[in-house]
């Protein structure tokens, strides 16, 4: 159920963070205080005042997911009377991030959370992660199990957008992964496949964009080397390209990535993970694995269409917040809500 966006490369050259918890519930049966939860009534009445409300359409247009980690973890705080925590987490709780749809019912998944946006007016932020061969056996190692069964579970995704509003990030480390040599020269040929089938898909739907993700500036440092596996996985058909997924790299530095990058893929807009880079990485290299749990990070810019940059679509939280990049700096396992990290995250934003 839960996810890591980690690699073989360490340090800064790695996009190395993990990519948030496949899913912020078990079910969608359990959410908005329905019944069954489990939960006694004033636990459920915790949970409802502490309910984010919707952004602004036209600052950004996603969904705010009421029954989210963050936004249980300030019904926590609220109950246990620990206000200046729950002030801090209400920070995460406040904004939409991805729904990672998990292996078990994608169809399913994506109904839910595509349907709950649209009773709110709101378009719904999805990631694929199921890519066969993921993460070249580290932290997120798993995927589909061939290329068939990627191309069973994501028909059963595509149908269960349908045609309501959604973004969708496509499989995260999949390019970097294919260019960096993680990936073995054998299963290339179907990932290309694979990825160009799958924009193919999600563009035949009415109301889907499509972004695939393109590593970040310090992992292929060199983006002449992203344009050619770009234009394989289809990206003439995709609405641009993601940077930073999971990472910790400025905005700035991404951007000055990002229009080179454009610039080699015919203009190609992109967006940005701005979930945790506001103090950017660890500085110098002394730490192995700076790319897991590093201290001393902060929420980066809020989610927002409003970018200033024709080239920039949108800054997004791709990454969840406040999810661990895996067992390290005594972190839980990959994907796992970690209050503490949540609050550190929050309490150094500027």
């Amino acid at each position: 159920m839960y996810g890591s966006y980690t690699g073989r490369r360490r340090g800064s050259v790695r996009a190395g963070a993990a990519v948030g918890a496949l899913l912020s519930l078990v079910t969608l049966s359990g959410c908005f205080g329905s019944s069954g939860s489990g939960r006694s009534d004033r636990e459920e009445e915790a949970i409802a005042a502490a309910r984010p409300a919707q952004r602004p359409r036209n600052v950004v247009p996603y969904w705010v997911n009421p029954d989210g980690a963050a936004a249980r973890q300030v019904a926590e705080y609220r109950r246990k009377g620990e206000t200046g925590e729950a002030k801090l987490i209400q920070k995460i709780a406040a904004q939409p991030v991805a729904e990672w749809l998990g292996v078990d019912d994608p169809e399913g998944q994506a109904r839910g959370f595509t349907e709950a946006a649209v009773s709110e007016e709101r378009d719904t932020l999805l990631v694929f992660y199921n890519i066969p061969h993921r993460d070249c056996g580290q932290y997120s190692k798993g995927g589909a199990a061939d290329g068939n069964a990627y191309r069973a579970w994501l028909d059963k995704a595509v149908r269960g957008i349908g045609d309501r509003a959604a973004t969708v990030i496509l499989e995260p480390d999949a390019l970097p992964h294919a260019v960096d040599g993680c990936t073995p020269r054998r299963f290339l040929e179907e990932r290309y496949d694979l990825l160009t089938g799958a924009v193919d898909k999600l563009k035949g739907l009415p109301r889907t964009k499509v972004y695939l993700d393109a590593g970040n500036p310090h992992w292929i440092k060199d983006p002449r080397r992203m344009a050619e596996p770009l234009r394989r996985a289809g990206l003439k058909k995709a609405d641009g390209f993601a940077l930073n997924i999971a990472n910790y790299q400025t905005t700035a530095d991404n951007k000055a990535y990002g229009r080179k990058l454009s610039a080699l893929v015919g203009g190609k807009p992109f967006v940005i993970d701005t979930s945790r880079n506001g103090n950017g990485p660890v500085p110098g290299k002394e730490d192995p694995e700076a790319w897991c749990n590093p201290k001393g990070r902060a929420l980066g810019e809020t989610p927002t269409v409003r970018t200033g940059d024709a080239a920039v679509a949108a800054y997004l939280w791709i990454k969840r917040p406040g999810e661990s990049d895996g067992t390290c700096k005594g972190g839980p396992h990959a994907g796992r809500w970690w209050p503490r990290y949540a609050l550190d995250l929050a309490r150094n934003a500027k």
